[in-house]
């Protein structure tokens, strides 16, 4: 298989970066707003499961619907616990690391709603933090894997990994019988304009 060495890659992503257009923070802000938009549809769509059904091993990479919801949250609050640090490093990633384990253990959450309920408190957190944002606090670089990243760029890759697993929990409801509901970026644009349309 073939492979570049990491110098290349380097080169090629400092040459991408250097030449791309930086989101700005209205991007960013149109982003969380859909990112929160899909999760409460995830929500809406898993409210009819029973516990069984819930928590029930389907075999993937996270075993249930449970599993994988927690591990979304998990994720989107790890990431928001990191950029809100003043000074990064590996200590504080062991931590953050280790207070996840503790606080997402999946069998503390044994149904939807305990689900639902911290995952509130973690969308208000990350509503107050991406409200804080500027256009400059957008170009913060930050360590990850072993390189700087810019604050953008990790928070586009925090929401594309939540994509990523509500497309699992999509398939998941259908190994259980029930119907997922579309959490397409174009279905929520156009749910906003049509929103729109109506308090004119």
């Amino acid at each position: 298989m073939f492979r570049l060495n990491a110098t290349t890659q380097g080169k090629i992503f400092e040459s991408t970066y250097r030449s791309t257009t930086r989101m700005t923070i209205d991007d960013i802000q149109l982003l969380y707003e859909y990112d929160r938009w899909a999760n409460h549809r995830v929500f809406r769509a898993v409210s009819p499961l029973n516990v069984e059904q819930f928590t029930r091993d389907l075999g993937g990479s996270f075993r249930s619907v449970r599993d994988t919801l927690v591990h979304v949250i998990a994720g989107e609050w790890i990431w928001l616990e990191y950029w809100r640090e003043e000074a990064h490093g590996p200590a504080l990633l062991r931590e953050l690391r280790t207070r996840r384990e503790a606080l997402f253990n999946p069998a503390a959450f044994p149904d939807v709603a305990a689900v639902q309920s911290r995952w509130a408190e973690v969308e208000s957190d990350q509503i107050a933090f991406v409200s804080s944002l500027t256009d400059e606090s957008l170009k913060k670089m930050l360590p990850a894997r072993g390189i700087q990243l810019s604050l953008a760029h990790l928070m586009q890759h925090l929401a594309n990994h939540s994509t990523y697993h509500r497309g699992q929990i999509a398939l998941m409801m259908r190994q259980l019988d029930a119907e997922p509901l579309a959490t397409d970026f174009h279905v929520f644009l156009a749910e906003g304009r049509r929103q729109t349309a109506s308090t004119m």
